[in-house]
């Protein structure tokens, strides 16, 4: 008891401690040394230095001069260019994912059927050596051209375009060969059997697409159209990308309105009603053109599994009903499948740390991965389906059994005439097809436990080893087949005790493992309904996204924002930090800053270009030009190195007024394409041009987005995230100073350089935390 009493004593001296550090200040007159390393990230397999984007319209006098001279004919030919690049983002992405499907449909079926006919043979040898020789080519070629050619075609993509479109300005991700090798790429990998999908890199597709249109095509390959180039800023490009993904996944799942949803609520940081309208012009494109190339696939020309239609469409259309006691199993699902999508982002979190070491090795490395999880993969699913034991065909079966060679739910693999290999069905055959077996109604007593437990296990292991390997891979569809297996095994489980068939459970077993693992419920609720075709799922649908996304929240983030964080893309979340609201603006800005006169001398210039990387720079005034310091506005690197190149200079310091709209344009100041930027090594300047003047007032924004010093972190965080800024000015409080005290950029708001700075303020989190959640506390 003098233990427990002596115990508890001490727990409370801590308890004390604790509220007083909370009352003491988080910063104090000391802090670590500054951290002004520009941002990297692994994109691909190399790391790259990456900049933030300019989605602040830049208003110069260029820019209003153009705007103001713009008749309303010009402005409408700018509005219609938009709705017109719309339509041909739609239809290509449409067109490029329908070509996809088909071609994954016809390697796959080539593959499958000379495997059969040698396994109907009895020449299981050499039906193995074809399904193993047959996939290792296909994912060798993924491989190859992946990282000799575009390493930024890796993965999904989801997670490069999620920061673009948060303001991150990776290099190579939306160029001409990334799109290339991402469409072969994809086809290819997913017709290796490897369990990836293809709905990730259609995303990634359709940025890729619409980023390429929006800067009117590719110079680099000579494929550009001048009639496309209406488009001068990031803003307008960001818009496109945006409408590009949402095109992505209407094209994979032949979900428009999912698609939709799907940019809105995963992918975009920035959203408008005019946006809204144009997503969904985009996406009504992709449905219409599917719907005509679907027509055209249902006669059966298309393709050699099934009708080669868009992949899992109609797979439950089926009058459900469900009563009050069907909720309990239900909410038993999302539970799970909550904690599942945990333990798998967690597992693949940790395997990409892995294979990133595997990386850095070389290509060699690379590819061997690669091969190796080929390897494994075709000795897996050719031998599992070896423990299964043959099950005789059921009486009065809705299609063919068995099925030889082609899709279905009664592969017969190495039974005897009138039976069927469940196992088989589901693992020896392409991801669709499986997902569709899964989904199927009145199938029931069509597969045994020990199979779907065995295809569950395999499915969630092999989905976490494929994603990382150098190749385009997605997460839904091996997201979506392993969570279907999931439901489907719960449903078998739970036998008598629930009304829902094992179809239904296994659509809910995917809508719970997508929310347990990407954490989206609208999106991926319309998906689902658009995808099985039948909405009176709707209730149990969002019931059980809103269970697992909850559960799985108490664990770890978003699969694709743990990836983009293994990846160090500087995205900013849209809430600010607690210890945010400890920190003025003043507190984390990093010297020294560096200022131009609003004419400055070209030396100077010159000098402060090549000795610095920074992106933007405060242009003040001086009497004689006004009658004390004064803060007149920002200029961007590249608009001082188009006018270094142009050698506009002035022999004496005076103001050249409407000399400059003479010389210049506004399009010498528009944005060029990715991977185009103005670089100052290209140009060389005499002893005497350096010792000449240049006015900077009419390249200046004269109206950049200041904060005043004293304002909180998180209210800056909010403001810099909402506009879509690069630069943010701060300004002193007091007048006599400087007229600038510094400039806030995306690096200033990352956790890491705030906590590098204020090593305090991670042990106040944790005091925080103890003091809130003392019995979280106890129980470790």
């Amino acid at each position: 008891m003098a233990d427990n009493a002596e115990h508890e004593q001490t727990q409370e001296q801590e308890y004390d401690r604790d509220r007083e550090f909370l009352t003491v200040p988080l910063l104090s007159s000391h802090r670590s040394n500054p951290n002004s390393t520009s941002q990297v990230a692994i994109v691909g397999s190399h790391v790259c230095p990456i900049e933030s984007l300019d989605y602040e319209i830049f208003e110069n006098e260029f820019f209003k001069q153009d705007w103001r001279s713009r008749r309303k004919t010009e402005i409408f030919q700018y509005i219609f260019m938009k709705w017109l690049t719309c339509f041909l983002i739609g239809l290509i992405v449409s067109l490029i994912g329908f070509c996809n499907n088909l071609a994954v449909e016809n390697l796959a079926g080539v593959k499958f059927v000379f495997t059969s006919n040698m396994m109907l043979q009895q020449r299981y040898a050499t039906a193995f050596f074809v399904f193993f020789t047959s996939n290792l080519v296909l994912t060798l070629f993924a491989s190859m051209i992946t990282a000799l050619i575009a390493p930024a075609a890796a993965g999904s993509g989801i997670p490069e375009v999620k920061a673009y479109l948060n303001g991150v300005d990776a290099p190579g991700i939306f160029s001409f060969r990334t799109l290339a090798v991402k469409i072969f790429g994809s086809v290819t990998a997913v017709s290796s059997s490897l369990l990836v999908g293809k709905a990730g890199p259609m995303v990634h597709t359709g940025a890729c697409i619409a980023s390429l249109l929006g800067q009117g095509g590719s110079k680099k390959y000579g494929l550009t159209w001048k009639w496309l180039r209406f488009f001068k800023n990031d803003r307008d490009r960001r818009d496109l990308v945006t409408c590009g993904d949402a095109a992505g996944i209407a094209a994979s799942f032949r979900s428009p309105v999912g698609g939709v949803l799907f940019a809105f609520e995963e992918m975009a940081s920035w959203w408008r009603s005019a946006l809204l309208w144009r997503a969904f012009f985009t996406t009504a494109v992709v449905a219409i053109v599917l719907r005509a190339l679907i027509d055209v696939c249902l006669s059966g020309k298309c393709g050699l599994f099934g009708t080669g239609g868009l992949i899992m469409f109609d797979v439950y259309s089926a009058n459900i009903s469900y009563h009050l006691m069907d909720v309990p199993p239900v909410l038993l699902l999302g539970v799970v499948g909550g904690i599942l999508g945990g333990i798998y982002n967690f597992l693949l979190d940790k395997v990409l740390r892995l294979y990133n070491l595997i990386s850095e090795k070389g290509v060699v490395y690379r590819i061997l991965l690669a091969c190796s999880i080929s390897i494994f993969t075709s000795c897996l699913l050719f031998g599992l389906p070896w423990l299964a034991s043959c099950q005789p065909c059921p009486f009065g079966a809705l299609e063919a059994c068995p099925t030889i060679g082609r899709s279905g739910n009664y592969k017969k693999f190495q039974c005897p005439p009138g039976h069927y290999n469940d196992l088989a069905s589901l693992i020896f055959n392409t991801n669709d097809d499986a997902i569709r077996n899964m989904f199927s109604k009145g199938t029931d007593s069509e597969f045994q436990h020990s199979s779907v437990l065995i295809f569950f296990f395999t499915c969630f292991f092999l989905s976490i080893f494929s994603y990382g390997i150098c190749a385009p891979a997605g997460l839904f569809v091996p997201v979506i087949v392993t969570g279907a297996s999931y439901g489907r095994l719960m449903g078998m489980l739970l036998g008598s005790h629930s009304d829902l068939n094992h179809g239904l459970y296994a659509v809910l077993g995917a809508a719970a493992f997508l929310g347990g693992s990407m954490r989206m419920t609208v999106s991926l609720c319309v998906i689902i309904l658009e995808l099985t075709n039948n909405l009176l799922l709707l209730p149990l649908i969002m019931l059980v996204l809103l269970v697992s996304k909850t559960v799985a929240d108490v664990f770890n983030g978003n699969i694709y924002d743990l990836i983009m964080k293994l990846k160090g893309f500087p995205y900013l979340e849209a809430h600010a930090e607690p210890y945010m609201r400890q920190l003025m603006v003043g507190d984390v800005v990093t010297g020294p800053l560096q200022m131009f006169h609003g004419i400055e001398k070209v030396g100077n210039i010159v000098h402060v270009l090549r000795s610095t990387t920074h992106n933007g720079f405060p242009v003040i005034d001086e009497p004689p030009l006004s009658e004390s310091p004064v803060l007149f506005g920002i200029i961007l690197r590249v608009h001082l190195i188009t006018l270094l190149k142009k050698k506009s200079f002035l022999p004496t310091p005076v103001q050249t007024g409407g000399d400059a709209f003479k010389q210049f344009s506004s399009g010498d100041f528009a944005k060029r394409g990715s991977g185009s930027d103005e670089k100052l090594e290209d140009a060389e300047f005499t002893d005497e041009e350096l010792e000449m003047f240049v006015d900077l007032h009419p390249f200046t924004n004269a109206s950049p987005y200041t904060v005043v010093e004293t304002m909180s972190l998180a209210k800056a965080l909010i403001l810099f995230r909402e506009v879509g800024l690069r630069h943010l000015l701060v300004i002193p409080k007091v007048s006599c100073r400087s007229p600038v005290a510094g400039i806030l950029t995306r690096h200033d708001f990352m956790p890491e350089h705030i906590l590098g700075l204020y090593p305090l303020l991670v042990r106040s989190r944790w005091k925080r935390l103890r003091i809130h959640f003392p019995s979280l506390f106890k129980i470790f």
